[in-house]
């Protein structure tokens, strides 16, 4: 607490790159002056569900997207927005995975997908969070139960109301909220919606809706079958609104950490 400041102050830093929670990343850059400042912050990462997407494929993969690392991620999938033509389906595929393909537990087991989380404090938020979107009404399809101070089995909700902390805010745990839309346009809406804008994934295969995906959804990244959770280290990596400045990734972070510099010479 008293290093951290002064680092950020000090002239001789050029750079400052951070790596964590938005409410310091953004402190950090309201007080770093005329530093170049590089944020890599939270997300509630979407992922939309056309109905020409392969259920069984879509359910697997955000199932992973979600629950690895027990969704202390950046990247977690954290709601599954599905057409209406397909949501019934996929909420039955998904539930049934996370129940039987999702094994929980200690994360000294190389099976084990969903360990416990980093505190038991960590561990409160996400149940309390939970709780309280069930007494709005939301309904949970598989999991969700304390199994000990740090450890919550992967949890499936529906019926989230949109304005609760699991929709609006990062989770940064092994939950995962399905909500529906009637045409992709509405799908896009609810993805935008809140203040994150990292990555998002889109199951189709329809190359109009995988490009109308790319041009209007407000994230660093769109993934095209696959959960926002899929990252390589030379791609541009990086968010947008809440989730950060400037752009990881082999080259793109080289250009960050350089300034242009020009000589011209007169022969």
């Amino acid at each position: 607490r008293e290093l951290a400041p002064r680092l950020v102050t000090d002239p001789r830093p050029a750079v400052i790159s951070f790596t964590g929670s938005d409410v310091v990343g953004w402190k950090i850059k309201a007080t770093a002056g005329p530093k170049r400042v590089l944020l890599e912050l939270g997300g509630a990462a979407p992922v939309l569900v056309q109905p020409d997407a392969d259920l069984d494929h879509a359910a697997e993969r955000i199932a992973y997207g979600a629950f690895a690392y027990a969704g202390q991620v950046c990247i977690s999938v954290q709601r599954v927005l599905a057409h209406r033509d397909v949501a019934d389906a996929l909420r039955e595929r998904l539930r049934d995975r996370v129940q039987r393909a999702v094994p929980w537990g200690d994360p000294r087991n190389e099976a084990t997908v969903s360990g416990p989380l980093i505190s038991v404090q960590a561990a409160d938020r996400v149940q309390s969070w939970i709780e309280a979107a069930t007494r709005q009404g939301a309904r949970i399809l598989a999991g969700g139960g304390r199994e000990g101070p740090q450890m919550l089995r992967p949890a499936v909700l529906d019926s989230v109301p949109r304005s609760s902390e699991l929709v609006q805010r990062e989770l940064f745990g092994p939950a995962v909220v399905v909500d529906v839309y009637d045409e992709l346009d509405q799908g896009i809406a609810l993805a935008n919606a809140g203040p994150w804008g990292l990555q998002a994934g889109v199951f189709t295969r329809d190359i109009g809706a995988i490009f109308q995906c790319h041009r209007q959804l407000e994230v660093g990244g769109v993934i095209h079958d696959d959960v926002p959770t899929w990252r390589v280290d030379h791609m541009p990596y990086g968010g947008v609104k809440r989730s950060g400045l400037g752009r990881e990734g082999l080259r793109y972070a080289i250009a960050e950490f350089t300034e242009p510099r020009l000589l011209a010479l007169r022969v």
